[in-house]
């Protein structure tokens, strides 16, 4: 059954030094939006609700422009411990994140009233959409420029993009981190719990870092697994991640010499990798994969890893092994996976489930972009001799560079106390294990527990590991932080 109720608090909140009293109202509902809306069915088959706060597009003008966050809500069904605020990562929406716990993880479900916030511009809050074309946003997202006519080509394309958001340059300086911190805060007051819970991996961690130096003494326990750099988040996000994506590429190099009977792609890591390199030379003239033509641009994002497990490696090395076939200029015929990433890079609509537009509002609202195209040229090239493969990759250009507004704050440096748990892989190769530690140094009052030999993102919920899983849950319900760092084997 459906149940509808309000929530009607009139609270004072602290918005980054200000103090605007503010009457918040969620007028919950099912989750459902209609008979296609698997989101929704599964927030409604797991006892969640669904509602809409209003809060302000500028919190610096508290009785200007409204906007609409939306969230999800399943209250505890044992002994509440308290409400856990849940962000999956991206940036992205996270209301489903409410059924992802609620399945996965039953005992924190058990004692947590869940919630689930869409960031704003994201999911089912007001929404931000420039009408990126999904094969011009994928080619620069995931191109290499190592040289000048691939470079030129990057800067047209990120001019371009950035051009197509001058329409909604009034909202986009409020797309920051900062701004969705304080729409956290505007829920946790009307709910009206004093202080939150936080669980979250990627992004989330980074908001939730935020969270706490902007709202000091609002979170009890918070989890930060896969933690973002809180010095690099914004539009140089990825520039120093070649090294760990090499690392992953090295570690898949192994899997697969261990498997070459099957895949035939080299017998030691070393011949893996010579594999890859053919690869690479050979696409400096266009490889055809059914129909498809790849360029030495597209190959190293085509072999980025996020997940260490057989199967993922498995996938991964039947895409070699049709990209070897291409580049011996024999007939070659995508696996589905890989159909459906070079499918994206030639599709000329816009889709706005993609979140392209508000992710780059959001970076581009954090911190300031280099506006110079010369100077990303210049540092692709400076690296060049020691990130050969990935570092054009990394250090590519942005949107951001061209971007229509400014920031109108400056990035939040994060350097508190607040108790945390900080959950890493050791080798993750989208959030480098060393901006890892820069987290667990800024948040002095941390912890961190690390899977050792892991080189994937995400690891509570998304890695087997009883130990990692036993850590987690023993602070989550028991409020016990480790006594001090902590190293986890697999499995």
């Amino acid at each position: 059954m459906r149940r509808t109720f309000t929530v009607v608090l009139a609270l004072t909140m602290v918005i980054g030094g200000a103090a605007p009293a503010m009457a918040a109202r969620i007028p919950w509902h099912g989750c459902a939006l209609g008979p296609d809306d698997a989101t929704g069915a599964e927030l409604d088959s797991v006892g969640a609700t669904c509602g809409e706060l209003t809060v302000p597009l500028d919190y610096a003008d508290p009785a200007g422009r409204k906007i609409t966050i939306a969230v999800s809500r399943r209250p505890a069904t044992d002994t509440r411990v308290g409400t856990l605020f849940l962000n999956g990562g991206g940036p992205g929406p996270s209301i489903d994140a409410v059924s992802m716990v609620a399945r996965s993880a039953p005992a924190i479900a058990a004692h947590y009233d869940l919630v689930g916030v869409d960031p704003r511009f994201f999911g089912r809050s007001t929404p931000l959409d420039c009408g990126y074309p999904t094969g011009e946003y994928i080619s620069l997202a995931q191109g290499a420029t190592p040289d000048r006519p691939a470079f030129d080509r990057s800067v047209a394309i990120a001019a371009d993009l950035a051009g197509r958001c001058t329409a909604h340059r009034d909202v986009l300086p409020y797309a920051s981190t900062r701004n969705i911190a304080r729409d956290l805060d505007a829920v946790r007051a009307a709910l009206g719990v004093p202080r939150i819970s936080y669980l979250a991996w990627s992004f989330g961690t980074y908001l939730g870092a935020i969270y706490t130096q902007l709202f000091p003494g609002r979170t009890d326990r918070v989890v930060l697994d896969s933690a973002s750099d809180p010095t690099a988040y914004g539009p140089a996000l990825t520039r120093s991640s070649a090294p760990a994506d090499a690392a992953a590429l090295r570690d898949w190099a192994r899997w697969a010499a261990d498997h070459n009977g099957q895949y035939g792609l080299g017998g030691t890591p070393a011949a893996v990798l010579g594999t890859v390199a053919a690869i690479h030379r050979a696409a400096r003239r266009p490889l055809d994969i059914g129909g498809h033509r790849v360029d030495a641009d597209m190959v190293p994002g085509l072999l980025l890893t996020v997940d260490d497990t057989d199967a993922s490696y498995a996938e991964l090395s039947a895409e070699v092994r049709v990209l070897r076939d291409a580049a011996r200029r024999l007939p070659a015929t995508p696996t589905d996976v890989l159909r459906q990433k070079l499918d994206l890079y030639t599709d000329p609509t816009s889709t706005p489930d993609f979140w392209f537009s508000p992710t780059n509002a959001n970076q581009c609202a954090d911190r300031p972009a280099w506006r110079d195209p010369e100077a990303y040229y210049a540092d692709i090239r400076a690296n060049l001799a020691t990130e050969p493969f990935y570092g054009p990759l990394a250090r590519h250009i942005t949107p951001c560079a061209f971007w229509p507004v400014r920031p109108v704050e400056p990035p939040t440096r994060v350097d508190n106390a607040a108790p945390a748990l900080i959950v890493s892989a050791s080798d993750d190769p989208v959030t480098a294990y060393q901006g890892q530690l820069v987290m667990h140094r800024a948040l002095t009052g941390s912890r961190m527990v690390t899977l050792a030999h892991s080189f994937r993102h995400g690891v509570y919920l998304y890695d087997p590991s009883t130990c990692v899983t036993r850590v987690v849950e023993h602070y989550l319900l028991d409020g016990v932080l480790p006594g001090a760092d902590l190293t986890c084997a697999k499995g």
